[in-house]
């Protein structure tokens, strides 16, 4: 039984070399987007103890948070001045409700107000790479993004924005983004499109999972996850980590928590090797 070998980094845009496995941070400021509020302070304390466990990849959003809790906010408070290493990617796009649920999505015009918005709460002159978040809570596909791409390639070109990502997207957004820019990285659903998967390997995009963990509609198959976290000893959360760290060498996982525990049980997943038989079973 053969163990996987994995490399450990990925090379965003090709030069900047981050930890594969890094850390979500919508679950901050509430546990879910209708959940109650959590206290700052355990924020703070989750994301400093992140980066000293070897974190260097925070993947955030301004419309994070709710109640006056904001993870954006509590990345600056915790992290800044940031380490040079400290790579934080966010996305705009989408423009919260009354009810703070992001319900809306942003006009070209209103992107730039977003980008802006996020360089002034995370404390930063420029970010380390944007995404582009398309539709609401179903699936990729059935609009065109190129004229909102486009208005962050401009604030690439002026500096503001490092890297472009785009989030939520089917491969015929996937090309319209990259005939106007390159594209550094895809967020989509965990289950994923291998197809696009595949056209990520083969351009060096980074591929990054969203819900690692199961949520928003989209639960992990325990049976299966539970056969292999039994047989390596390892939780069904470690396993379902691990396996995405394995799907490919450009896939990055960005598991979110609000706790210590669970923080430290996730990030022990980057140590947890699968064999071809664990990987057949998944």
């Amino acid at each position: 039984m053969s163990l996987m070998t994995r490399i450990k980094t990925f090379s965003l845009g090709g030069d900047l070399t981050i930890n594969r496995l890094g850390f979500g941070a919508m679950r901050l400021a509430t546990g879910t987007f209708d959940g109650p509020v959590r206290a700052p302070e355990r924020g703070i304390e989750v994301l400093r103890r992140a980066v000293e466990l070897g974190v260097n990849h925070i993947d955030t959003a301004g419309f994070y948070g709710r109640g006056g809790v904001w993870a954006n906010e509590l990345i600056h408070t915790a992290l800044a001045p940031y380490r040079d290493d400290l790579v934080i990617a966010t996305k705009v796009g989408p423009l919260p409700g009354p009810n703070g649920v992001p319900t809306g999505q942003a006009t070209p015009d209103q992107l730039r107000r977003l980008v802006e918005a996020d360089l002034r709460s995370l404390g930063l002159e420029r970010l380390d790479l944007v995404y582009l978040r398309v539709g609401g809570v179903t699936g990729p596909g059935g609009e065109s993004i190129a004229e909102r791409f486009a208005v962050l390639a401009e604030l690439r070109a002026e500096g503001l924005i490092r890297y472009l990502g785009v989030s939520n997207v089917d491969a015929t957004q996937l090309a319209e983004a990259r005939a106007i820019a390159p594209v550094a990285a895809v967020q989509n659903r965990h289950t994923g499109d291998a197809g696009l998967l595949a056209e990520c390997e083969e351009a060096d995009i980074a591929y990054v999972p969203y819900f690692p963990l199961g949520g928003g509609g989209s639960p992990l198959n325990a049976e299966r996850l539970g056969k292999v976290a039994a047989r390596l000893g390892a939780t069904t959360a470690q396993v379902a980590i691990a396996s995405l760290l394995a799907m490919s060498p450009t896939t990055l996982a960005i598991p979110g928590t609000g706790s210590l525990a669970h923080l430290e049980e996730n990030l022990a997943a980057d140590d947890l090797s699968l064999s071809d038989a664990d990987v057949s079973d998944l």
